[in-house]
């Protein structure tokens, strides 16, 4: 099942994502899912007419991304291989959805783009085992954890440089049949292949971080994990298109422009 949230210019709603006959639609639901049974309306919309896709979800509470998470990108960020997940917090106000602009504050005049395979939780988690994980995640989204690389290196802690406005790009929807044991995480800047990996190559698997994250915070229905970054970051400047992918999943397209 593939869960979209949506805008024909009035408030947002949710829809099932399904195809007919090569066309894909939108069957409109009664509500949030997050919240409510899957109900849908009866209601039919062609993507792109007039359909706007929103980001899936937006989290009532936190944003817990993973630096770190793949061997090759620590050694290309000049780092090791840390011996527990490196934790670190974007705001919901970081949030943006497909074709949305990446707005590069003027603070900042590195900044990079970061593809990641997201898990969008379900229900409320806490202590919870890393066998008992899958059954707390609603499903996967595509995330970019774009970075001002600049003020990551001077301001002694991430919040600024991770968490500006639009600083974290999700979407294109939710899906709660994907396998996220080994599909390609991949991103295109302009068209040009950047990254390339697998979530095989994960220094720390799903269901750990669900059960190491939920030993510290409570996880709400809603709340996102950032899963980590595979090698090939670099930059990005207004005028760029930037294309995140999770391979079975979709992907995530977003221009870039300056804000000074």
């Amino acid at each position: 099942m593939r869960i979209a949230r949506f805008t024909t210019g009035d408030d947002p709603r949710y829809g099932l994502v399904q195809e007919e006959a090569g066309t894909t639609y939108l069957a409109v639901l009664n509500g949030d899912p997050l919240y409510m049974p899957v109900a849908p309306t009866g209601e039919r919309l062609e993507l792109g007419d007039g359909v706007r896709l929103l980001a899936p979800v937006i989290p009532r509470s936190k944003i817990v991304a993973v630096g770190k998470n793949y061997a090759a990108h620590a050694e290309e960020m000049g780092g090791e291989v840390p011996s527990r997940p490196l934790v670190f917090f974007k705001p919901n106000t970081s949030v943006v959805g497909p074709d949305d602009p990446i707005v590069l504050p003027g603070f900042t005049r590195e900044a990079s783009y970061e593809a990641e395979l997201a898990v969008v939780i379900g229900r409320l988690a806490k202590d919870v085992s890393p066998q008992a994980a899958a059954s707390y995640i609603l499903g996967y989204t595509v995330a970019n954890d774009v970075t001002a690389r600049d003020a990551q290196r001077t301001d002694g802690q991430w919040a600024r440089a991770k968490g500006f406005d639009s600083a974290c790009p999700l979407g294109p929807w939710i899906d709660t049949d994907l396998d996220p044991e080994d599909v390609a995480v991949r991103s295109r800047v302009n068209g040009e292949l950047r990254q390339d990996g697998r979530t095989r190559d994960m220094v720390f698997d799903i269901p750990y971080l669900v059960s190491y994250i939920s030993e510290a915070f409570t996880l709400l229905p809603g709340d996102v994990i950032l899963t980590g970054t595979p090698a090939g970051v670099g930059a990005i400047e207004a005028g760029d298109r930037v294309e995140c992918e999770v391979e079975g999943l979709g992907v995530l397209s977003n221009p870039v422009v300056r804000r000074d």
